[in-house]
């Protein structure tokens, strides 16, 4: 209690000073400015927004950050993540929702923070007993100084992705997962019900995801039957026709696309079914 009643009049001249610059109609730039980042992830988005403080000079983890600290994961306000579907987290469920992303740094590990006190300055007011969850991190040396502090996504897959930290030598890689399989099986299963039946799609989702390719080549035939003009159609008919063993369907196929891709003038689709076409020639 006698920590937070000592920042308290920090955060209010905080406070003043910006109230003050905004009245007066001031305009300056953020010594540490503000950054949100989307990525679609999953059949939902993940948001972060935070603030880039930079080094100048000085030594940050055991330094101007201090090692055992609950730190505010960049400047100024406390950094919030946003999930528009539920997420798994270092193998822990997190729900959809809005939440402040804090951390405790440490020389040889880490704590990584998702608390419902996402609205805050600092980590002046953080309570334990708002943590959702928690989990340890090993943090890494990047190959080279990062000056501006950076939060950033990576290694991104349907289903998996990673959340980076970076700042001054050191890194946290934090592992996202989520499953999706289910969701759009039962979509498609649902859209087939329509009147405008997702032919193309669907093949396409049961060709990269192991499903079933007799049902995949019956719907990929029906959505070339709608249109016989499309050569991405044909590429990726002829696809499931050599996965399936059928290397002469599949020569045939692609070569229908090629021509099509040709009489369109459309250079991708012209590189694509000719290399399926040789592939399936082999």
């Amino acid at each position: 209690m006698k920590s937070i009643l000592k920042t308290l009049p920090l955060i209010a001249l905080v406070v003043t000073l910006q109230s003050e610059l905004k009245a007066q109609g001031l305009k300056m730039p953020a010594a540490s400015s503000t950054q949100t980042i989307s990525q679609n992830f999953g059949l939902g988005k993940i948001s972060v927004t935070y603030s880039r403080p930079n080094v100048k000079g000085r030594k940050i983890f055991g330094g101007l950050e201090p090692y055992g600290a609950v730190w505010r994961t960049g400047a100024n306000s406390a950094t919030v993540i946003s999930l528009t579907e539920a997420v798994k987290i270092e193998g822990q469920d997190l729900a959809a929702g809005e939440y402040g992303l804090f951390t405790i740094p440490g020389q040889n590990e880490w704590t990584v923070i998702i608390s419902k006190g996402a609205q805050q300055w600092g980590a002046y007011t953080y309570k334990e007993s708002d943590d959702v969850l928690r989990f340890k991190i090993k943090p890494v040396k990047t190959n080279s100084k990062v000056e501006t502090f950076t939060i950033q996504f990576a290694d991104v897959f349907p289903t998996a992705a990673k959340l980076q930290l970076m700042w001054e030598n050191t890194a946290l890689n934090i592992s996202l997962a989520t499953e999706v399989d289910s969701k759009v099986m039962a979509g498609i299963d649902e859209a087939m019900k329509g009147e405008k039946k997702p032919y193309f799609q669907a093949a396409q989702y049961y060709f990269e995801n192991g499903k079933d390719l007799n049902k995949a080549l019956e719907w990929m035939n029906a959505a070339d039957a709608n249109n016989t003009n499309q050569p991405w159609v044909k590429l990726w008919k002829g696809r499931l026709q050599l996965k399936m063993g059928d290397k002469k369907g599949a020569a045939q196929t692609a070569e229908e696309g090629l021509k099509i891709a040709t009489e369109i003038k459309n250079p991708e689709y012209i590189r694509l079914n000719t290399a399926l076409i040789a592939e399936a020639k082999k």
